[in-house]
């Protein structure tokens, strides 16, 4: 099938001549002209609008349209003329009333017009490309009055006045000032903006430079914050009332340069109520107003975190220099944890959470607790001093709590591996004394520690506990093997530790007392039989005893001390007096040890089992110890703790600094070759940097230690320096 042809159709004027009345256009205009001044003259009511209506079509229809259209722009020209005489000759607070009153007339007017005139505006306005009548009754409005000489300066001045005086606490006509502003914004953006907005932007900018100014000599920062802030609502009030919406974002970044901008560094800085001020005194509601007032501006929350990040790293380092602080490891770290809850609550409560300020929170503790170099001792000690006894009665959660805490600071250590040292040792100690809170949270910390830092930084620790476990078994086994037929003499409870897990030190065996010397070898017997291969070392200077005491009048306690406490008192059973020299030699326990197990065998009161003279608290080579006969207690069972030397001492902490140093070597070298295994050649500073990423989660290697170890592994043949460019190693598969 063939596609029909598409038609179209064309409706057409009568082809023959039609006779017209030679005077019908100036008689039809007339007839128009007169309507647009009843309707200016508010007389409409007696008009046919059927009737304008064809009369306007037919001057269109027969190409009279031009002639209607200029007729129109002067009739309403002259019109608006008079109407803007009436307007200048408003006095005072009538101007804009009677110009509110007029806006609205014409605007009737137009509408009126507009309906009488839609054919000419439909048909001759596009093809002659000319202004719709609505468009250029606006326009006709603009030109006449608006931008009329003596209207113009008039009608933006009382504006601006009217907008000061509200801004200084009067109150104004705001449904006034709304259809006058919106007469402006219906006349054209361009009209509003120049006419209007641009003045007012500049005004206004003046106004909160002065006043600005004066707030900031007379008020504190937080009544000056409070101040901006109301402002800053004001004028986005002012807004939803009476102004474009569009100028919300131009009128709020006037006052926030004026009020805040210009004034930042002022503000922050100002004395006794600065930010500095706010953040020592807590003071969420304006530490939050300023960040919110703050971040309004380029570089306020900047500003903001510099000053919070310069005054943390002072105090911080205050904190962890200060003698007095130091002098307690558990109070030291306990400031930490509750400066870092302060810091916290601000972020949260006042700084709206935010990343940028928790970074800066973070990377300042990082900071100043990695300029104290046994900040690793101090937080273990506390971690130590918590699961002894400082959780007793703590629910689960609070107790999760407290661990999450010092998890927090633990991660802020750039060395990581000395505390492990450290809590190994304290671990080792909760697990030997039995002084440990419970099982269950010794594993959490653990748990924590492995999540952290992966498991070969807890399979040692996790050794620990498998030890003690194993050890039960073995006992059981002991107890009912016929090595245990030992009448009445003393029973024994022995822990065998793993040498690789545990961190003992070997310490110099002391002299045993013949009883205990006689169980001793035969659990050695018992054990070497039952398992081939191992060696067994007494570790004198960890273990603990119950012995049995009487003292004069027949009065006996049990005594719970460590076993160089009982060496020392079970000398006690062949005389009543020894002099220091003669102890240290019957018992071989190593003189740092000895004095201060004699210091709390004779002079803690209410332990003291033995009499010194010269009585006095330190320990002399010359001094005299004596069974105490009038030793008195209360409790049957007595404790005597050895004098703590809760802190390392300088020698001691030496050792610690010089094991952790060794145990690096060989992590360094493995993480060298592993690199250089991958890459095959590399240059120096290149491996420095890569060994330095690897290893930072346990430590942060020195680089000229790293350079030692790459010579280390030269001389043993897994490296080679390149023999053109000595700066670059290669690997010796």
């Amino acid at each position: 099938m063939s596609a029909q042809k598409k038609r179209n159709f064309k409706i057409e004027a009568f082809k023959h001549r039609v006779e017209l009345d030679p005077n019908y256009a100036e008689r039809t205009w007339r007839v128009l002209e007169h309507a647009i001044h009843e309707i200016y003259n508010h007389n409409a009511s007696g008009l046919s609008f059927e009737e304008l209506y064809r009369n306007a079509y037919n001057m269109v229809l027969h190409k009279y349209g031009e002639k209607l259209y200029s007729g129109l722009v002067n009739t309403m020209t002259g019109h608006l003329k008079e109407i803007a005489r009436s307007i200048e000759a408003a006095q005072g607070g009538f101007f804009l009333e009677e110009l509110n009153v007029k806006w609205g007339d014409h605007n009737k007017a137009l509408q009126m017009i507009r309906d009488i005139l839609m054919y000419m505006d439909r048909t001759f306005v596009p093809s002659n490309h000319k202004t719709p009548v609505h468009e250029l009754g606006l326009n006709l409005w603009r030109d006449n009055i608006i931008h009329s000489s003596k209207i113009q300066t008039r009608l933006l001045d009382m504006l601006l006045d009217l907008i000061h005086r509200e801004r200084t606490g009067e109150v104004i006509n705001r449904g006034l000032m709304r259809n006058i502003t919106k007469m402006l914004m219906d006349l054209g953006s361009s009209v509003y903006q120049e006419d209007f907005e641009k003045p007012f932007l500049g005004v206004s900018a003046s106004f909160y430079s002065v006043e600005s100014q004066q707030l900031i000599e007379c008020c504190d920062c937080g009544e000056y914050l409070r101040k901006a802030e109301r402002r800053l609502n004001e004028e986005i009030e002012r807004v939803s009332h009476y102004l474009d919406v569009k100028s919300e974002v131009k009128i709020t970044s006037v006052v926030e340069g004026e009020m805040i901008a210009n004034h930042m560094q002022r503000l922050v800085h100002m004395e006794n109520s600065g930010l500095v001020s706010m953040l020592v005194d807590d003071k969420y509601e304006d530490l939050s107003r300023m960040y919110n007032l703050f971040r309004r501006v380029p570089d306020g929350l900047s500003t903001i975190k510099d000053v919070m990040t310069s005054h943390l790293r002072e105090t911080g380092k205050q904190l962890v220099s200060d003698p007095e602080k130091l002098k307690d490891p558990v109070d030291f770290v306990q400031h930490l944890l509750d400066e870092k809850d302060k810091y916290d609550k601000i972020i949260r409560k006042a700084f709206n959470n935010d990343k940028t300020f928790q970074n800066a929170l973070n990377s300042s503790f990082e900071y100043f607790i990695n300029l104290n170099n046994r900040s690793p001792e101090f937080i273990s000690l506390y971690v130590d001093d918590k699961l002894r006894k400082g959780l007793k009665g703590v629910s689960e959660e609070d107790v999760e709590v407290v661990l999450d805490k010092v998890m927090m600071l633990f991660r802020y250590l750039q060395e990581k591996d000395v505390f492990e040292k450290y809590y190994k040792q304290h671990l080792a100690k909760r697990l030997l004394s039995g002084k440990s809170v419970s099982d269950d949270t010794e594993r959490s910390m653990i748990v924590k520690l492995k999540t952290e830092c992966g498991y070969q930084f807890t399979s040692k620790l996790e050794g620990m506990f498998t030890d003690m476990k194993t050890s039960i078994d073995t006992m059981q086994g002991f107890y009912s093997s016929q090595y245990s037929e030992i009448g009445d003499g003393p029973t024994l409870a022995v822990q065998v530790l793993t040498t690789g897990s545990w961190p003992t030190q070997p310490s110099a065996p002391c002299n045993l007392p013949a009883e205990i010397l006689v169980i001793c070898e035969k659990f050695r017997t018992f054990y070497l039989g039952t398992h081939t291969g191992r060696r067994l070392t007494w570790q004198t200077n960890m273990g603990t005893a119950d012995i049995k005491a009487t003292f004069g009048k027949g009065q006996k306690h049990e005594l719970n001390v460590s076993t160089y406490q009982m060496c020392i008192l079970m000398l006690y059973n062949s005389t009543d007096q020894l002099t220091y020299r003669e102890i240290e030699q019957a018992t071989e326990i190593p003189p740092s040890d000895l004095k201060r197990c004699l210091q709390s065998l004779a002079c803690v009161k209410g332990k003291n089992v033995l009499r010194k003279e010269p009585m006095s608290k330190d320990i002399a080579e010359d001094d005299a110890f004596y069974f105490n006969d009038k030793f008195m207690s209360k409790f049957f069972k007595v404790k005597i703790g050895t004098v703590a030397a809760q802190k390392e001492s300088e020698p001691e902490k030496q050792e610690t600094r010089q094991r952790v140093e060794e145990d690096r070597k060989p992590q360094i070298e493995a993480a060298i070759v592993r690199i250089m295994k991958s890459r095959r050649v590399l240059d120096h500073n290149t491996i420095v940097t890569e060994v330095t990423s690897q290893l930072q989660s346990r430590f942060l290697p020195n680089p000229v230690i790293i350079k030692k170890r790459i010579e280390s592994l030269i001389e043993r043949e897994f490296l080679e320096r390149d023999k053109a460019d000595r700066k670059l190693y290669r690997y010796l598969a």
